[in-house]
């Protein structure tokens, strides 16, 4: 219980904790009104940057979500042109995050980062399909333990303005290891094949656990 109601903090979270206490003790001093709104906002800042414990099916057949939220879009679609892997056919399954999902992200797979490519844009929408090719987005490329190459991407919502990304090319990573935060609304889109669905449009995910395909 405690874990529920006092969940660990991520480190990019402090910052901004800090800064809406500073702002709620003050205005607490001018209105107890605005200092109440405030500090209801604070609490949402709070939880907002929540890193709660997970727990992953440690299997590289399959593949967990890497990111809390809505599975908003379910599509074949060529590879990520970033990537040079636009003649390639892929499924692409894209989570959706609001303001109140945790927005820690997590590896669906465990294996080897073999590129990592940022992609300044714009900030639409982050659930409407044209964010994948027009949003400030971070592509990471790995290949897992089977050999299969996965593209996650990282996309900058409509209040986003910044995505964080903590893994570095030929990093060994592991399935639900964090890899990274997005601030404030936004998406994550994993590319894959070979595997087979195993989550519908509207699903709620999260991250490190829910499988989302499984090894054909």
């Amino acid at each position: 219980m405690t874990d529920f109601l006092f969940p660990k903090l991520h480190k990019e979270g402090y910052r901004f904790l800090a800064i809406a206490a500073a702002i709620t003790f003050i205005l607490l001093l001018i209105s107890n009104f605005l200092g109440l709104i405030s500090f209801i906002l604070t609490i949402w800042v709070y939880y907002f940057f929540r890193d709660p414990e997970r727990f992953p099916i440690d299997d590289v057949n399959y593949l967990v979500s890497p990111a809390d939220g809505v599975v908003s879009q379910i599509i074949e679609t060529n590879g990520p042109s970033e990537m040079g892997m636009e003649n390639k056919k892929f499924i692409r399954v894209s989570i959706f995050m609001n303001v109140f999902d945790c927005h820690v992200n997590r590896i669906p797979s465990s294996g080897k980062v073999t590129k990592i490519f940022y992609k300044p844009g714009k900030y639409i929408n982050a659930s409407l399909d044209k964010a994948s090719e027009e949003n400030e987005r971070n592509y990471v490329k790995m290949t897992n333990s089977n050999g299969d190459e996965l593209v996650l991407v990282q996309i900058a919502g409509l209040i986003a303005r910044r995505i964080v990304c903590d893994i570095k090319e030929n990093d060994e990573i592991k399935q639900g290891s964090k890899f990274g935060i997005i601030r404030f609304g936004s998406r994550v889109d994993l590319y894959f094949e070979n595997y087979k669905i195993l989550v519908r449009q509207n699903q709620k995910a999260v991250a490190g656990e829910t499988i989302i395909a499984r090894k054909q």
